[in-house]
């Protein structure tokens, strides 16, 4: 998300770092590249001219262009006022003091709702260990309720349906399951329209009525720009809203929606969708967003995403190898198979401070797919004993090897280069105790 915003602010914020001592008109001409740059984006108008404002203000104080790093002030300024513009309302996932929490999904046909409930859905589960109960309310859609339940059968969630004309009447009897099964928590799929209008609104009235939601979540679509902004105006008005979802987060967006749509409807981000795996859901923070925009990473949802995929007893016996300097073929292949249940590798580096460019790199040569499946592949082809010692790996052995993975001699050998230059890493490592990474990972 947000590729090309990052990339044009670090550039600008590269060559403003490159002067050193900064004057007033060196920043105003920084900060007109940055309101261009978020016009660009998709950012409503009044917004960027507000956030701009208000960082010129900090920016060309006294103080800020003659510290010992006024770059770094001005970068400062920006990714403050960044989160304050991000910021606004509560952006958590507030339970109902008597259970179960009610929340209804709604918005326009497209944004993904259904797909977004039963993320929500897995996400609360995973999360805090709640009881979720998925409800079919989209009635109008063909074939609505059936992609409910086929998500529900795939991520071992209960979902209830009936055949009803009335999405009120379906909402209902779904919460008063949910009581009667002790579901803590009742997420309603309802339905939409392709625009804003009565009869959808008088729909979702009734629904609210019915079952008087504790949360009603907005679904949009990201890549939509303002189109997003101005429908969530309208269901705020209609609707009730009490936080919105933004999907579609890791497609083609340029991220006008999500810098411009708290600020303009006053209505909290609560969750963003960065992909269509089933945990693709993400929390809302802020201050993560504009880290991740100004180029600077996200360690903590880093640790956290890691945190959830990583066994802690494998953690525990990695960090053993590591000290020992016993890392093997083997010990890669579930490291590798780790870091793709943490999603997908440009998603990771995003969250790595100053890895935008490698991120182009890796993604140019390939290593999102095809690449990872080659490797894991010429692992795979290789014996037991192969895999704890690659120094027995002869000529014969190699070619062997290479047949069975469908690659080539080649391509072994430079898995091999690189994994001793691995294991020199962390033979280092161990010697200077570097177990950063793996202290993290720790409960």
């Amino acid at each position: 998300m947000f590729e090309a915003l990052t990339e044009r602010l670090t550039g600008i914020f590269g060559r403003l770092s490159s002067r050193g001592r900064l004057t007033e008109s060196d920043v105003d001409a920084a900060l007109k590249e940055v309101r261009i740059a978020l016009l660009e984006a998709d950012v409503n108008f009044r917004v960027a001219r507000d956030l701009i404002a208000r960082v010129r203000e900090r920016a060309v104080g006294t103080e800020a262009l003659t510290g010992i790093n006024p770059s770094a002030q001005v970068v400062k300024a920006v990714n403050d006022e960044l989160t304050a513009t991000l910021s606004g309302g509560d952006h958590r996932l507030h339970a109902a003091s008597q259970p179960p929490t009610v929340v209804a999904l709604v918005g326009l046909q497209g944004s993904g709702k259904t797909t977004t409930a039963a993320k929500l859905a897995l996400h609360l589960r995973r999360s805090s260990g709640a009881s979720p109960l998925l409800v079919a309310a989209d009635l109008r859609r063909p074939a609505a309720v059936e992609q409910l339940a086929s998500l529900g059968r795939q991520m071992e969630l209960p979902v209830y349906t009936e055949s009803s004309t009335s999405p009120a009447e379906v909402a209902a009897r779904g919460v008063d399951r949910a009581r009667a099964t002790g579901a803590s928590w009742v997420v309603v799929d309802t339905g939409g329209r392709l625009h804003v209008e009565d009869e959808l609104m008088e729909e979702l009235e009734a629904l609210r009525t019915a079952v008087a939601p504790h949360e009603t979540l907005l679904v949009v679509d990201a890549m939509t720009g303002q189109d997003a902004v101005r429908a969530a105006e309208a269901f705020q008005q209609r609707a009730g809203v009490t936080g919105i979802v933004l999907t579609k987060m890791d497609g083609d967006a340029r991220g006008g929606a999500a810098l411009s749509i708290t600020a303009v409807t006053g209505v909290p981000v609560k969750f963003i969708g960065t992909g269509e795996r089933p945990d693709a859901l993400e929390a809302f923070h802020p201050d993560r967003l504009a880290s991740r925009i100004l180029g600077m990473g996200d360690v903590l949802s880093l640790v956290e995403r890691a945190q959830s995929v990583v066994d802690q007893q494998q953690a525990q016996e990695m960090e053993r190898k590591l000290r020992r300097a016993t890392f093997d073929l083997q010990d890669f292949l579930e490291q590798l198979r780790a870091v793709q249940r943490m999603g997908p590798i440009s998603q990771v580096l995003e969250m790595l401070p100053g890895a935008s460019a490698l991120k182009g790199q890796l993604s140019a040569d390939g290593l999102e797919g095809k690449k990872i499946q080659r490797v894991e592949a010429i692992v795979l082809s290789m014996t037991p004993q192969e895999r704890r010692t690659p120094a027995i790996l002869n000529a014969s052995r190699r070619r062997r090897i290479a047949r069975g993975s469908g690659t080539t001699v080649q391509e072994l050998n430079q898995l091999l280069n690189q994994f001793q230059q691995m294991q020199k890493l962390m033979k280092q490592m161990s010697r200077s105790k570097g177990r950063g990474m793996l202290n993290l990972l720790r409960p």
